[in-house]
């Protein structure tokens, strides 16, 4: 096969996600890719570094794509809206792109990588500024993301892996859930006046 024209990363990466997105992360080689971009798969080394490289950009895309998506639901949104609206847009995110969810994971392969402390201080700060609108300590509005975030993707993973067997709505599971971390939020925010108060 001769080269395609205009083959850049954004095409190989494109390509990739429909890949992982149908057939899983594991389905995704420099082959199979090749073979979907119709080109011989040393033609990949132009623009990634091996599969390894590859893995490694289809994380920072997903990544920054799932930046976007909740940068763009907080936007004009505080306290309550806002944690639901980016939790919306997480939950989203993860069923319209399964595969590009699930690779995001392969970041926390290095947590030395610049790159991906880069995008990952984004989204946690994007989070942390949300919370920050119920007054919570810097150390209490950490601890709330990183709860905030389990509360996603655990729900998110249990999804994918059809670990939800009851026929009930699972929008509002999560919704509920949601709320029940509202309250908690809530919770810290009263007692924090109590034992500091001004």
């Amino acid at each position: 096969m001769s080269p395609k024209a205009g083959l850049d990363l954004n095409t190989i990466l494109a390509a990739a996600t429909e890949i992982v997105d149908t057939d899983g992360v594991h389905a995704l080689t420099l082959a199979t890719l090749a073979k979907k971009l119709k080109i011989r798969p040393p033609s990949l080394y132009n623009h990634v570094d091996g599969l390894q490289g590859l893995q490694k950009a289809l994380a920072l895309y997903g990544l920054e794509e799932l930046y976007k998506r909740l940068s763009q639901a907080a936007i004009g949104r505080s306290k309550d809206e806002a944690v639901h609206a980016i939790s919306k847009a997480y939950m989203s995110f993860a069923r319209a792109h399964p595969g590009l969810y699930e690779a995001t994971l392969w970041a926390n392969a290095d947590v030395h990588d610049i790159d991906f402390n880069r995008i990952s201080s984004k989204i946690v700060d994007l989070v942390v500024q949300v919370l920050h609108a119920y007054e919570l300590e810097d150390e209490e509005a950490i601890h709330a993301s990183r709860g905030l975030r389990s509360i996603l993707h655990g729900f998110a993973s249990l999804e994918q892996k059809n670990g939800f067997g009851i026929p009930i709505d699972l929008d509002v599971s999560i919704s509920l859930l949601i709320n029940t971390f509202l309250a908690g939020i809530h919770k810290m925010k009263s007692q924090s006046i109590k034992n500091h108060p001004k």
